[in-house]
């Protein structure tokens, strides 16, 4: 069983080291798991994460990888030396099958991108795509199973259907979680934390309702209670 403080991974989606640093001391030991994405990471963020981790805190590295083999064969290499629990990777065969081999001997799990969360039917009918949502995350976690990946980040909506796909040994890693109160914003597809665990979420990313509050600690403590909650 995962600790349920260790289920909220809270999105550091701030503009600055120096912002992200005060958002960590205000949260505390309500928190010990953060996401570190373009925003942050192109500002310095990626030294910040190793901080972290020295700190004992667990690491996301949100960078979706895409590229030829070799060249994200030695991405994965170097943000496994960082210390990182999780890395992104989309779910391209290819991609999947160098991001696996490169983070072999290292705590490093790989996590494949679905879909979007802020996508929907019309947005991959628009980028050419003949597949729904569901089946096209359908189709991309069976090629992430069969590869090996550890992980897959999907919609809540989509994580039972992806369970009985993938069996209880993947990771499922859920963003667009947002609770009952808060505004869905630029995402499409949420859930909020209760629905998700029981929907057969492993880990619920959560940036606004958490970094934006007026009580940043008091709305992660929520959260976690509900995680825990949730999972009895």
């Amino acid at each position: 069983m995962i600790d349920p403080r260790e289920r909220l991974i809270v999105a550091l989606d701030v503009s600055s080291v120096a912002e992200a640093e005060a958002m960590v001391a205000r949260l505390g030991d309500a928190v010990a798991f953060y996401k570190i994405g373009y925003q942050l990471g192109f500002a310095g963020g990626l030294d910040f994460a190793r901080a972290l981790t020295d700190a004992g805190k667990q690491i996301f590295i949100d960078m979706k990888l895409h590229d030829i083999g070799n060249t994200v064969a030695q991405g994965v290499k170097s943000i496994a030396r960082m210390g990182a629990s999780f890395l992104t990777v989309h779910a391209y065969p290819q991609t999947m099958h160098a991001a696996v081999d490169a983070r072999a001997g290292s705590k490093l799990r790989i996590l494949a991108v679905t879909v979007l969360t802020s996508y929907d039917d019309a947005d991959l009918a628009a980028a050419g795509y003949d597949f729904t949502v569901p089946e096209l995350v359908a189709e991309r976690s069976s090629q992430a199973r069969d590869i090996g990946v550890d992980g897959l980040v999907c919609s809540a909506q989509e994580a039972a259907n992806i369970r009985s796909l993938v069996g209880v040994d993947m990771a499922l890693v859920t963003p667009g979680i947002r609770p009952a109160i808060a505004d869905a914003d630029d995402q499409k597809r949420v859930m909020t934390p209760t629905a998700a665990i029981r929907a057969g979420a492993d880990y619920l990313v959560v940036g606004r309702p958490v970094v934006a509050a007026p009580d940043p600690k008091a709305a992660a403590e929520t959260i976690v209670a509900e995680i825990a909650a949730a999972a009895r």
